[in-house]
């Protein structure tokens, strides 16, 4: 992601922040509770998406990641 101060708008920064914490909570408290997304110009499940693709994509090992996984859903 970037650093937050390189965004000014704060619901943007706050968005940032929960990402880059791995703060699943401050995520989508971040967001309207209608809030959608699209990847790669289809629209997703933002719950499903969001679990799949930031909150559980990656295994550490050692405090270094070891494996991450992406792609369509």
């Amino acid at each position: 992601m970037t650093a937050n101060h390189d965004v000014i708008e704060p619901a943007v920064q706050a968005l940032i922040a929960a990402i880059n914490d791995g703060d699943r909570v401050a995520f989508f408290a971040a967001l309207t509770p209608d809030a959608t997304m699209s990847d790669d110009g289809n629209d997703r499940d933002l719950a499903s998406w969001a679990d799949r693709e930031i909150f559980s994509a990656f295994t550490i090992t050692g405090g270094k990641i070891s494996r991450f996984e992406t792609g369509q859903a």
